[in-house]
Order: C-alpha cells, then structure tokens, then sequence
C-alpha cells in the first residue's frame, strides 16, 4: 500500500476515561465511557469516534461510486450505529449499521450504489470478516 496521508493522535489518562488530542490539535477533548457502560459520560467515547469516521468515510465511498456512475446522490446521507459488547472469548466486540438514504435512486438502484460503496470504502475493507456491519438503504421507495 502507498500510504497517502497518516492521522495521528495520543491519548493520556485512563484510556476510555482520559484526554484525546490530534496531532494538529484539531480534536482535542475529553473522553469518558458511557453511562450504560458504568461511566460518567461526561465525555466523547471511541464508539462515537468511529461511528463519525465510518459514516464520513462511507459516503465519501458513496459519492465517488455515483460520480462513476452518473448516480443522483443529491440529498444523501450516511448515519452510523456502532454498538460494542461482550463476545464469547471474554473480550468485546463492535457491530456497526450504516444507515444510507439515497432519496432520488430507486431502491435497486440504491442496493447496487450502496454494495458498490461497501467494496470502496477503506472502513468496511478494514472491518470486513471482523465485525458485523448492516446496510440499511432508504430511497424514493420508501
């Protein structure tokens, strides 16, 4: 792989209860775990993290298959849900929903757009085989 750009960040503290900051400081912020988890949740946790990156990253998938394709993607978005819990080896685990609305692609048109995208996307290609990721398309059809 060339590697055409690297994010760094560093996080101090007690991991999911700590600080987080970007190499260029353009995130710098405070991190807590959930409160469904037994935490504060008085700050950002790496679900919410990821769920921002895998939905920015996806759409940006998106958007480069619809050009290719001449696809009306006016009005699109991408949301993500990303879920952790226990796995059955005394760890965690994560599943992710992506929550994909093409309003103005019929809803075969969607599915293909969307499929496409998941093949592009480095998220899906980095989770692919590790967690369960879900597709939920909404179009004009719905």
């Amino acid at each position: 792989m060339s590697t055409l750009y690297t994010a760094e960040a560093l996080t101090t503290g007690e991991g999911r209860n700590g600080h987080a900051r970007t190499s260029d400081g353009r995130l710098d912020l405070e991190l807590a775990i959930p409160k469904e988890m037994g935490g504060s949740g008085n700050g950002t946790n790496p679900e919410q993290l990821f769920a921002i990156g895998y939905a920015a990253c996806f759409h940006s998938a998106l958007q480069a298959v619809a050009r290719a394709e001449k696809a009306d993607v006016t009005d699109s978005a991408v949301g993500a849900r990303v879920g952790i819990g226990p796995n059955d080896a005394g760890g965690f685990q994560l599943s992710v929903t992506l929550e994909i609305s093409l309003p103005h692609l019929e809803h075969a048109a969607a599915l293909a757009l969307t499929e496409k995208a998941h093949q592009v996307c480095p998220y899906s290609n980095a989770t692919r085989g590790n967690i369960d990721v879900q597709l939920e398309v909404t179009n004009e059809d719905d």
